[in-house]
């Protein structure tokens, strides 16, 4: 590959909500049906294809797929497998988002090995039905998962301390870490997408002696799940730099955040002078790992939808302009997805969703399309797909020469 060819066909992605969590007390939950994404598959890659984006994030939920005891029904995959390929649209695979099997125990001795099974499975299911190049991400959100799971009692497991947190966390990265190597057992190039949020957490104006906690946070407890994947923090479990591969961070406005001891943190209001620029944010992740990046999930709220994406384009393209070797910005959901405590709809979405007559209907949001085709045009990139969009990949020259063009500077007002 050569020094200015990107990892990806397009440098702009997107993808499908996709959790299977055991949340609170409603039960197991499938954010794919909630949104009707199966029955809408072919529309919904369609859509994309159309968009000119030829990369989206994919669930093959473990919950759903693992029937136990070495038994896998891929059945709920096989429509978005279908649609993918009639419109020539590559995954990133989701192996484990927010979702385990019942029956499995994420401290028991076997968890590790019972995903990597799960995982070689998965691998060994879709690589010969779809074109190369194949991208996994074996364990969605490690750090988020940890205190989804481990301290907010959230999902399952229903831990409710910092020290389950951290325990949680250790064991998913060790079955990440056995899910990469039993992936690459199939096909020793497919590459690995390791996501998370990419935060700034600071201290209560009135509670200046929090300020270490939340120092920390921001530029510590962000990083062990990247660290330990690395290699950089407990090597008895395998971690490298192969193994990291791919760093891809995820990129809120609620990711600005004010301190608290207990619970999660509360979202810095707009315009809070502690916010920091997301160049600054993308620039520190980079220098600490020196791996490729892409901006993995993104997205505005209701009409905010493509400011945010204006300046979050903005902001990347100052990182570039810093030597920040960045390959793409997903825009995350395509379809928009419920909230997972209200159960509303989020309007978050390249498309929202409108009920009718018993289903769910796609209605693109004209001004954040149009300001995606804006960016398109302005980076040289395709504005819809041809009929081998995965001949090529991104010649990251066009964005070096954008980057460096526009001059684009880090700026604290990107909420």
């Amino acid at each position: 590959m050569g020094a200015s060819e990107g990892i990806f066909p397009t440098f702009f992605l997107s993808g499908f909500e996709c959790s299977t969590f055991v949340w609170k007390d409603q039960g197991r939950r499938d954010l794919v049906a909630e949104t009707r994404h199966r029955e809408h598959a072919q529309e919904d890659y369609a859509f994309l294809r159309h968009l000119g984006i030829g990369v989206a994030r994919e669930g093959a939920a473990w919950p759903l797929i693992d029937k136990g005891a070495g038994r896998y029904d891929f059945s709920s995959i096989e429509p978005l497998i279908e649609a993918m390929h009639a419109q020539h649209v590559l995954p990133i695979w989701d192996l484990c988002h927010y979702g385990y099997p019942d029956d499995a125990d994420p401290f028991g001795p076997d968890f590790a090995l019972r995903f990597a099974d799960y995982a070689r499975a998965v691998a060994e299911h879709v690589i010969p039905r779809l074109p190369g190049p194949h991208f996994f991400t074996p364990v969605n959100e490690i750090t988020f998962f940890a205190f989804c799971g481990g301290e907010w009692a959230w999902t399952a497991p229903w831990g409710r301390t910092r020290e389950r947190r951290f325990e949680f966390r250790k064991r998913l990265c060790a079955a990440d870490i056995a899910a990469v190597k039993a992936i690459r057992e199939v096909c020793p190039e497919a590459r690995m997408v390791h996501i998370d949020p990419l935060v700034n957490v600071v201290a209560p104006r009135d509670r200046p002696d929090l300020a270490p906690a939340a120092w920390k946070e921001t530029y510590d407890d962000t990083f062990v799940a990247w660290d330990i994947l690395a290699g950089k923090r407990h090597p008895e479990l395998g971690g490298t730099p192969d193994i990291l591969d791919i760093v891809g961070v995820n990129c809120y406005s609620f990711g600005q955040m004010e301190y608290r001891e207990h619970g999660p943190h509360a979202a810095l209001p707009r315009y809070d002078d502690r916010i920091v620029p997301l160049c600054d944010l993308l620039k520190f992740a980079y220098e600490r790992y020196r791996r490729p990046m892409i901006v993995a999930e993104t997205s505005g709220l209701e009409e905010g939808r493509h400011h945010w994406l204006r300046d979050v384009v903005q902001e990347a393209l100052a990182a570039v302009d810093m030597g920040i070797d960045l390959h793409g910005v997903c825009l995350f959901p395509a379809v928009d997805m419920p909230d997972w405590h209200k159960g509303t709809w989020v309007h978050n979405g390249l498309c929202d969703l409108i009920e009718d007559d018993g289903d769910l209907r796609r209605v693109p949001v004209v001004a954040y399309c149009d300001e995606l085709r804006r960016w398109q045009k302005r980076l040289n990139r395709v504005t819809r797909l041809d009929e081998d969009p995965l001949s090529d990949p991104v010649d990251l020259a066009d964005i070096v020469e954008a980057a460096r063009a526009m001059k684009m500077r880090p700026d604290a007002n990107w909420s």
